[in-house]
């Protein structure tokens, strides 16, 4: 006769997890936590209610056709902001995504990390990442729109959101780069793909 493997520690707690009883201050814990759950969604239920019960006859063709008013507010719609931001992200993708994934490339697949230079690169992308919104868009102010004449103008707004953006693409693009299998890639060479 063999004697029973002894149990692990993960088997001891989860059969203690899926003992018929739990403590009394665990039961009132858990039922705090539900209420507390309950509370929460009856609160924000109530309030997604109420907005739509307030806002449902304001969702016509005039909230994107009329432009914002103070003298006539039965007619305002919300025309320029939603074109503005549709302008600023289409730029920003323009200045963005051509710039992060070329330099993406460069870094991953030419760059020599020896070299000083390509050594200073990554660890300003690295810094950009960390440095706070609000930065970028006192930048944006300070250089952009004042120092280089632009103006409060959608491309102030798009180049800065452009250096908000830079570095998180590069980083995406790298790892992307990054997660394809070197048989992949030696494949595409030996079927005559360029470096």
């Amino acid at each position: 006769m063999t004697a029973p493997a002894p149990a692990t520690t993960r088997e001891r707690a989860m059969s203690r997890l899926r003992g018929p009883r739990l403590r009394l201050g665990e039961q009132a814990f858990h039922v705090l936590l539900l209420a507390s759950l309950a509370i929460a969604v009856l609160f924000l239920a109530t309030l997604l209610v109420y907005v739509v019960y307030q806002g449902w006859p304001r969702l016509d063709a005039r909230l994107w056709t009329n432009f914002p008013s103070i003298r006539r507010p039965e007619r305002a719609g919300a025309q320029s902001a939603i074109f503005g931001t549709l302008w600023v992200i289409s730029l920003t993708a323009l200045f963005c995504l051509p710039v992060g994934v070329a330099a993406a490339i460069y870094l991953e697949e030419y760059a020599d990390p020896k070299r000083w230079y390509n050594r200073l690169i990554e660890i300003n992308i690295q810094n950009l990442a960390a440095v706070p919104s609000i930065v970028y868009g006192i930048l944006g102010l300070g250089v952009i729109a004042r120092g280089l004449g632009f103006g409060p103008t959608v491309i102030t707004a798009a180049l800065t959101l452009s250096l908000l953006v830079l570095p998180v693409v590069i980083i995406s693009a790298r790892e992307a780069i990054r997660a394809v299998p070197n048989s992949v890639r030696l494949g595409s060479l030996a079927l005559g793909a360029t470096h």
